[in-house]
């Protein structure tokens, strides 16, 4: 279904320090989807890329015993911190994705990774880690549809929010492809951000992009079976 990406709500993390993701069109999105999910007490609940811990906190809120993990110290940082002002008990750890919870499992996974299509050959760095992608804006996402088969339980799910910049149909294909039942949930479209913006000459070049200066947001769910 096609919806309006939701404005930020009073639960918004209180604290968002320089070089941390702050919450945006995508993170709602994914919000909202997350909430549709009908937890069971207690359920194990995994954040890849917290940043500020929205999404997290957002699960901890619904009941789940949740995990969050980001590779950035100061995002491990703002999300124990915006953890503790909001009265909400997470568990945050620094690591390169799944290294951070080495043979674990979970009954949810959600996902915000950086997905933007980048023109740099070099990882990276600063800020910028939190939106660029590689060429293609997929060295993360590709990472993770790869995993979400171990990291699921049987019956598990796995929410992930990108830009259609990035193909749809590449990671409904990649998912399915590891055994998961796959579908598109939720589509908003939104006006081109600052990044992008930065970036319509490179993006006209391969492509990816029109004249209209809107991206189209995408939550992808898929069940592990």
């Amino acid at each position: 279904m096609t919806v309006e990406a939701p404005c930020p709500t009073p639960q918004s993390p209180a604290w968002v320090p320089p070089g941390v993701y702050e919450p945006q069109q995508d993170t709602w999105l994914l919000a909202r989807a997350l909430r549709r999910e009908r937890l069971a007490p207690g359920a194990d609940a995994l954040d890849l890329g917290t940043g500020t811990g929205a999404l997290a906190l957002e699960a901890a809120r619904l009941g789940a015993r949740v995990t969050a993990v980001d590779i950035s110290w100061r995002a491990v940082l703002a999300a124990r911190v915006n953890a503790l002002l909001s009265r909400q008990s997470i568990s945050v750890r620094r690591g390169d994705l799944t290294s951070a919870v080495p043979g674990r499992s979970f009954d949810l996974v959600v996902s915000n990774p950086p997905y933007v299509p980048s023109p740099g050959l070099t990882a990276p760095r600063g800020a910028a880690r939190a939106w660029d992608a590689g060429w293609d804006g997929r060295v993360l996402l590709d990472r993770i549809c790869d995993a979400a088969t171990t990291l699921l339980r049987p019956g598990g799910v796995l929410l992930v929010v990108h830009s259609a910049l990035c193909g749809v149909e590449d990671t409904l294909a990649r998912l399915t492809g590891a055994g998961l039942s796959a579908t598109v949930t939720d589509r908003a479209e939104v006006p081109y951000g600052r990044v992008l913006r930065s970036r319509l000459s490179w993006l006209h070049q391969r492509g990816l992009t029109a004249d209209d200066m809107v991206e189209e947001l995408v939550v992808i769910r898929a069940v592990r079976t």
